[in-house]
Formats: C-alpha cells, structure tokens, sequence
C-alpha cells in the first residue's frame, strides 16, 4: 500500500494562530488539493491526522469541523481524486488523551484502519509536534515549509526529516 498522512492545518489549508473557526476560514493552500487528487489517481492512500483543540477550546463543533472535511474530500474529487481516513483530536493541550501529537495515536488509528505498518510512510507536517508524532512510530517525518513550517525550521529538526516548500512538491517528488 503506497500511503502517505497529512496534517492539515498548514500543510492542506492555510493555518490560524488563532485558528481555524469556520468553513469560510478553511482556505486550501495553493496547489494542495491538485496535489492531494494527483497523488490519489496515482494510487495513493491519502490519509489526514489533525489536532483540533478548537473544539474542546469551544471555537466550534463537530459539525463545522465536518463541513470542513466535507469540502475537502469534495475539492479534491472534483480532481478526479479522494481522500482516505481523516482522523483529528478533539482535546486540549492539557487534557492528557494519547491522540495529541506530538503523541502517536492517530497515526496509529490510521494504521489500524488500513490494516498497515508505519515504518518508513510519509508523515507530512509544519510542526514540531508533526515531526515527533513521525518519529515515535517509526514514519518518515517530512516537513513543508507552509503554515508554520519557517518557524519550525528556525529550531533543531530530528535527524532525516525531508524538507519541501509545499505539498505541490512532495507531490512532484513521489510522482516522479
């Protein structure tokens, strides 16, 4: 299975110190979802695990968040392609769950839903905390330089992390 996972804010759409509320400040990144359906016809399983303390903060609720994901997956098959499991965590930074990256347990939800290993898939994110979750269950970490990606490459990065300037080109470099 040729698997790749997101994260999403700032690695599909655009990122928000002061987050993303609604389905209008949802805003793909340029170039992402064409990358996204691009690599899905290629026979990629695109698979998204996004930290969303939004709603445990109260900013919205599960039904914006699904409307949000509702327009992606919408975006990207009106490219011809879809996208796999979307997996969030709806907790606080303080709420100890296991799902928070930087802990694993999303990636580990995805990796049980399709029956897979994770050692050496792509785990593509702006964050430090995208970087550790990679490492902690053996992904390959891949950092772009979207969303908070410049500041994450202002400090120490794990040993091996790949760097990209967006999605476009990590979509460009597997669909070599």
């Amino acid at each position: 299975m040729k698997l790749l996972i997101l994260d999403r804010d700032g690695v599909i759409n655009e990122d928000s110190d002061a987050y993303i509320k609604s389905l209008d400040e949802w805003i793909p990144i340029p170039g992402s979802i064409d990358a996204i359906a691009r690599l899905s016809k290629d026979g990629w399983t695109v698979a998204v695990a996004t930290n969303q303390s939004g709603l445990a903060r109260g900013y919205y609720d599960a039904a914006t968040l699904d409307a949000m994901h509702a327009r992606l997956r919408q975006l990207v098959a009106e490219r011809g392609g879809e996208v796999g499991l979307i997996v969030h965590c709806p907790h606080g930074p303080d709420d100890g769950c296991d799902c928070r990256k930087p802990k694993p347990g999303m990636l580990r939800q995805i990796a049980a839903h399709y029956g897979t290993q994770l050692a050496g898939v792509w785990f593509v994110g702006d964050s430090g905390g995208d970087l550790e979750a990679a490492l902690a269950v053996n992904c390959q970490p891949v950092l772009v330089k979207t969303g908070k990606g410049e500041r994450t490459l202002a400090k120490p990065l794990p040993a091996g992390t790949l760097i990209f300037d967006d999605l476009a080109a990590i979509a460009d470099q597997l669909l070599l």
